[in-house]
């Protein structure tokens, strides 16, 4: 196992669970970052993620720890920790612990989907993540769509590769017909990476012998930061999805995918129907091809681009290195 050679601890929103996932009362253990963590909910169904161990003596609050109310019980010596990781109880003395304080970090719910916020520095948010629907601008909401949890999805854990692989495929129109096999080229129409969040869009022109380049579908994508990205295709299936791509450790990241399926005319199924399935299972089958090639990648830097992957691949890796540690960024 190679280590890769950018830093596996970019600043920015990570996804960490689906939010189904984190019933209430529920404490997930889990690891990212290098770091053990733990996810839970309160009674009133807010979310928290610490670091794992009690700041009392150490034991991990994944195995035993409780919800009562708004706090986390340590199952050691009952230690109530509130979800900013303070210490509000100790259930043997008058007054808790004010000058010790678990990790803990910025957390939403969006998308279907449970994010965090990391940053190796401790600094709090400079970014938000973007609305599947409302960023879009079109009007649409997720009543236009499927639910995509948990029939829509897909999970690979503990995978050989690094968030900003996702975010360069965003910019590489030349693997289309090489990876996915498909029959037309796209033509990107926006590269926009002032900020940090990003922009590229492209529109999909046929092959003659397919449409006689007819241009009549395309992709928007919203890149924020490197773990949070999502898409909106129009013009043949409709749909939007959200890769996810979180570190896990120095090696590893895991690797989920969200699909929305649009409803077909006048259908209100409250659950994802058989159409919706078969169109979600090819979408994922597109996503696990390219997977396939991000698990076994080595980073090229500097990449021996063609004259026309140049302007798309320099953007792309020029914007990523705002998301780095100063002293661990990558190379131009």
């Amino acid at each position: 196992m190679a280590k890769p050679p950018l830093s596996m601890e970019p600043t920015g929103w990570f996804q960490v669970a689906w939010c189904s996932e984190i019933s209430i009362r529920a404490v997930h253990k889990m690891t990212y970052f290098g770091r053990e963590m733990v996810v839970w909910r309160s009674a009133s169904g807010r979310l928290a993620v610490f670091d794992a161990h009690c700041e009392h003596l150490g034991a991990h609050l994944g195995y035993g720890g409780h919800v009562e109310g708004e706090n986390l019980v340590c199952p050691f010596h009952g230690w109530e920790w509130n979800a900013e990781g303070r210490n509000v109880c100790i259930p043997y003395e008058s007054h808790p612990n004010k000058g010790r304080r678990i990790r803990s970090y910025p957390v939403v719910e969006r998308n279907e989907a449970v994010w965090i916020w990391y940053d190796s520095q401790g600094r709090a948010p400079s970014f938000e993540i973007p609305d599947m629907f409302s960023a879009f601008g079109d009007g649409k909401t997720a009543a236009d769509y499927y639910p995509p949890v948990p029939a829509a999805t897909l999970y690979r854990p503990r995978l050989e590769l690094h968030p900003q692989y996702v975010m360069e495929n965003g910019v590489d129109f030349a693997h289309f017909k090489f990876v996915h096999k498909t029959p037309f080229v796209p033509e990107f129409t926006r590269h926009d990476f002032s900020g940090p969040v990003s922009y590229v869009d492209f529109t999909i022109a046929f092959d003659a012998d397919v449409a006689e380049h007819e241009v009549n579908s395309g992709v928007e994508s919203i890149n924020a930061g490197l773990g949070c990205s999502i898409t909106k295709s129009w013009g043949m299936v409709d749909n939007r999805t959200m890769p996810a791509v979180t570190p896990v450790d120095e090696y590893t990241s895991d690797v989920r995918f969200t699909v929305w399926v649009g409803r077909r005319p006048g259908d209100e199924s409250p659950e994802i129907t058989p159409y919706g399935k078969t169109m979600a299972d090819f979408i994922i089958e597109q996503f696990e091809a390219d997977i396939h090639i991000w698990a076994h990648q080595r980073y090229s830097d500097p990449p021996a681009l063609s004259r026309r992957e140049f302007d798309g691949f320099t953007a792309l890796r020029s914007w990523a290195r705002q998301f780095y540690p100063a002293t661990e960024g990558p190379q131009a």
